[in-house]
């Protein structure tokens, strides 16, 4: 069975007991965006203490900022989010390469015939890693203050931590 069907079956159970999630309101109750890495050790409304309902959690590869802009700014627009909570992590994979490397990567990755008409598309992409996890916190929080896209009544409210994999603690750092 492929993990698509796995998760189809286990959706038929999550059905039977959805009950009153129906009716959650579209705007999250507690006003808050989270932005955190993909990375699959991280359980976000476990670790933070959510419910359905309670935030937008916008995850992408290393819970960039830069990333996850168009998002938080439908979310403070339209959806009435007033604060801003950036998680990185320990351990994350976005601290292990440089962008020239994945770069590369992918080229090689693509089919012969094609890799020198994806190559310039391939060399405008930002993957967005890091060397030092506190200060890309540090660099993302400040990216967020400083954008004009974004409330200026919310950005007293923009907070960054990093999340350790190892513990599940949450540390602020900005």
């Amino acid at each position: 069975m492929s993990v698509a069907a796995e998760l189809a079956q286990a959706n038929e159970g999550y059905v039977k007991s959805f009950g009153a999630k129906a009716s959650l309101a579209l705007p999250p109750a507690r006003k808050v965006v989270i932005i955190t890495c993909m990375d699959a050790r991280i359980d976000p409304a476990a670790s933070l203490g959510l419910k359905e309902g309670d935030a937008h959690v916008i995850r992408n590869a290393g819970g960039r900022a830069q990333e996850a802009l168009r998002s938080v700014i439908i979310s403070q627009q339209l959806l009435g989010t007033r604060e801003v909570v950036l998680f990185h992590h320990t351990d994350c994979g976005m601290l292990t390469f440089k962008d020239d490397v994945l770069r590369a990567k992918l080229k090689e990755s693509v089919k012969a015939d094609v890799r020198d008409a994806v190559g310039p598309t391939v060399d405008q992409i930002s993957f967005l890693p890091f060397p030092d996890l506190e200060q890309s916190i540090k660099e993302d929080v400040a990216y967020l203050k400083g954008s004009p896209l974004l409330l200026e009544e919310t950005k007293s409210k923009i907070t960054g931590w990093i999340y350790d994999v190892y513990s599940g603690k949450v540390t602020q750092v900005a």
